[in-house]
């Protein structure tokens, strides 16, 4: 590849080391130009590391432009690469007239880069803002900061996300231990627990926090000591809060630090309090030298530190959480040693300057194949169904779904209809449009190629006949506008109303060119409606194919919320639903006979805002311990914690799903017509209706289901979802991706 990368040429911090390592490393197999816009240390830099660098300075921003057009045409460079608002801006005036993809890397806020200079603000700051809006594609520097620029409506499906790498092995510190403790004045005896911290002594990095949780700390582990490495405007306010609040000589303020290796060496574990980051290097650097660390849950941080896995993290400004997991630590050098190895395998593993190169080469490779991609008057997907509500079974069927899509083309055009547009976007990296945005819906009706209704029971009136009505009509539309149209493993049913049913017959059957239904017992309901011109295939539950997270990240995440993740649970999925509340005691009683079965009742709110009302209704009868757990936002976590579970017991439709996904034993309690069909198509009978609960009804069928010799064929299932896949495939005219036979 031929990239060609701009910068001012006065950047320093992170942002030089991470453009100098990035560009360092890709031109060990690419060709790659730098282009600085001033001279100095920067350029000097890339320079000695062997960086081929063209320095263009110059007031004269056409005359820049016409130099620089002139190099991409002669070079036949492929993709030019911003950094900082002046490239960004001699990016935008070379937008369109290069002929190649322009992509820039967001370092920072932009909105923030002028802070407290309302002059540049005014300039600099808004012409980078119109200069952003023009660019091809985006990279921000850490999860966090891609989802800052899809909140601001920045394309989501053009957004990338990068983590600064940090150089492996790491450099031999100049001083040992104690070399370095005398050289800053510290006093520390052989076995003092040390925290250090390295960062600007201003208030985005909160210092402030950490010295009030190291007063408490120091009280329960006298012999530890804090290190605070770094200068700034709250350097003396900073001073006087430690000489308050912390004995004598357990804090030292070592000032600013060239000196980082001896530093990362000598502490035993490296801190971060920061209100907002994107990624920093102070941990990544930290985690090299084998340090244990605890930082403050923002920005891009978690994406490095599993809590309880390998390090502490903490709600920004808790002092009390800070200095609990500083007592942890202090009071245990084995769990140091853990968190220290845990995270120094993860960074060189994950983010390493070689994994940055490599995610930076995946990033431009995934561009050129988009620009080389045919383009058609229509394409893409508008995909409807029940999304953004905060329905964990729903959102589960939303990631299976573009998972499928993405498989098929993973450049195809995707755009969802959500309750929440932002956070949608934000969680899938794909457009979305409010559900109920009517003129930009059917704006995009008039470029996609598929509209995808589903998955779900969108083809009912149980809950409203306005929603039904609302899905019909978008089938109308789609079909209006020149879609196809794909009704996606879908539930029909219950349609109760004689004017509902007619109307949903008729759209159903002239709108519809291909329906997969989850159950057969849908397919029975559309034959009583009268459909029969669309092709109908009985498929299976797209969720099924929903793949669990990693061991360590669902550890993480039970850590975090207080949930022993080696523990044995019973996990119970419960729902509000007319006529509950008189059977919150038969369900409490189930979890009591669960409980001395040896198994903790786990109640597990798939749909927080009302599923844990259910559950408080049940756990007021308990004597037995429980713990309550609300649905993480990733499905993958949502479908690892179901994992671990050795029962399940659920009135909800996806926790069953998730449950026979993952071979667990189910127990299932009808509230609506569609989980029994669910449970008859899997050939499961242990199931019953709400009306029938009663205490010893379900513990008769907790032990059956326990006791179970025979599972459902899980792979067969799997093989009928993936034809819900199939049928988008033959609609959008793609080839179907080759799964092994027994996945």
């Amino acid at each position: 590849m031929r990239i060609m990368h701009m910068i001012s040429g006065g950047d320093v911090g992170g942002a030089k080391t991470h453009v100098l390592s990035l560009l360092h490393g890709l031109g060990q197999e690419d060709s790659v130009l730098l282009v600085c816009f001033t001279e100095g240390a920067f350029a000097e830099e890339a320079r000695t590391l062997g960086i081929r660098t063209l320095v263009i300075p110059g007031s004269n921003l056409l005359r820049i432009r016409k130099r620089l057009l002139k190099l991409i045409r002669e070079e036949s460079f492929e993709v030019v690469h911003c950094h900082g608002s002046r490239a960004n801006l001699m990016g935008a005036l070379l937008h369109g007239a290069a002929g190649i993809p322009i992509v820039t890397t967001v370092h920072s806020d932009y909105r923030l880069d002028y802070l407290g200079r309302p002059l540049g603000r005014l300039t600099y700051g808004t012409l980078n803002t119109i200069s952003l809006r023009i660019l091809d594609y985006y990279i921000g520097v850490s999860d966090s900061m891609a989802e800052l620029l899809i909140s601001r409506r920045f394309p989501a499906q053009r957004i990338f996300a990068i983590y600064n790498g940090v150089a492996f092995p790491p450099n031999a510190p100049s001083l040992d231990r104690d070399a370095f403790f005398h050289s800053i004045g510290l006093k520390a005896d052989p076995d003092s627990p040390v925290f250090g911290i390295a960062a600007r002594l201003n208030p985005v990095k909160d210092v402030g926090t950490l010295i009030r949780a190291f007063a408490k700390t120091v009280q329960a582990c006298p012999k530890a000591r804090l290190i605070i490495a770094g200068d700034g405007e709250q350097g003396a306010e900073l001073r006087v809060l430690a000489s308050d609040l912390c004995p004598d000589g357990s804090v030292c303020f070592a000032g600013w630090l060239e000196d980082t290796d001896s530093f990362y060496h000598a502490i035993d574990c490296n801190l971060l309090t920061s209100l907002s980051e994107t990624f920093p290097y102070a941990l990544t650097e930290g985690a090299i030298h084998k340090c244990a660390t605890i930082a403050s849950r923002v920005g891009g941080i978690p994406a490095l530190i599993s809590h309880g896995i390998n390090g502490y993290l903490f709600p920004a400004q808790d002092v009390d959480a800070l200095s609990n997991a500083m007592t942890k630590l202090a009071l245990s050098p084995s769990v140091r040693t853990e968190f220290a190895q845990a995270l120094y395998e993860r960074v060189r593993d994950q983010f390493s300057v070689q994994a940055t190169v490599a995610r930076q080469r995946e990033i431009y490779s995934i561009i050129l194949r988009r620009a080389h991609r045919p383009k058609h008057k229509r394409d893409g997907v508008l995909i409807c169904g029940a999304y953004g509500k905060d329905n964990a079974g729903d959102d589960a069927i939303l990631e299976t779904i573009i998972a499928q899509l993405q498989a098929l083309d993973p450049d195809l055009p995707l755009c969802v209809l959500s309750r929440k547009p932002i956070m949608t976007s934000q969680r899938y990296r794909i457009d979305a449009i409010q559900t109920f945005d009517l003129f930009g819906f059917l704006r995009r009706m008039r470029k996609s190629k598929l509209y995808l209704s589903g998955g779900g029971s969108l083809i009912q009136d149980a809950t409203s006949s306005r929603s039904l009505l609302y899905y019909l009509f978008n089938i109308y539309c789609a079909k209006k506008t020149g879609n196809r149209v794909l009704m996606y493993g879908c539930g029909i049913g219950p349609v109760n109303g004689s004017f509902n049913r007619r109307i949903s017959g008729k759209v159903i059957d002239r709108y519809s060119d291909i329906i997969t239904l989850r159950e057969d017992a849908s397919a029975r309901e559309l034959a009583e409606m009268g459909v029969t011109h669309p092709e109908i295939r009985i498929t299976a539950d797209p969720a099924l194919l929903l793949s669990p997270a990693s061991g360590t990240d669902v550890d993480s995440f039970l850590i975090s919320q207080g949930i022993d993740p080696n523990g044995r649970y019973c996990l119970f999925s419960l729902r509000p639903w007319q006529g509950f509340e008189e059977k919150a005691e038969a369900f409490a009683a189930c979890a009591q006979a669960v409980s001395e079965m040896g198994l903790t009742p786990l109640f597990f709110h798939l749909e927080p805002g009302r599923d844990q009302k259910a559950a408080e209704l049940v756990a007021a009868h308990l004597s037995c311990p429980y713990q309550m757990l609300s649905v993480p936002s990733s499905g993958a976590l949502t479908v690892g914690v179901i994992q671990r579970a050795e029962l399940v017991v659920s009135m909800r439709l996806h926790a069953l799903i998730f449950a026979t996904g993952q071979g667990v034993p189910s127990v299932g309690v009808v509230y609506d017509p569609k989980v029994r069909a669910y449970m008859d198509y899997l050939g499961e009978h242990q199931y019953l209706d709400l009306s029938d609960v009663s205490g010893d009804a379900l513990i008769s069928l907790v032990r059956k289901s326990l006791d179970r010799l025979h599972a459902p064929d899980v792979a067969r299932l799997c093989r009928l979802a993936r034809e819900n896949q199939a049928a988008a495939a033959s609609l959008l005219e793609l080839p179907m991706p080759a799964y092994e036979e027994n996945a």
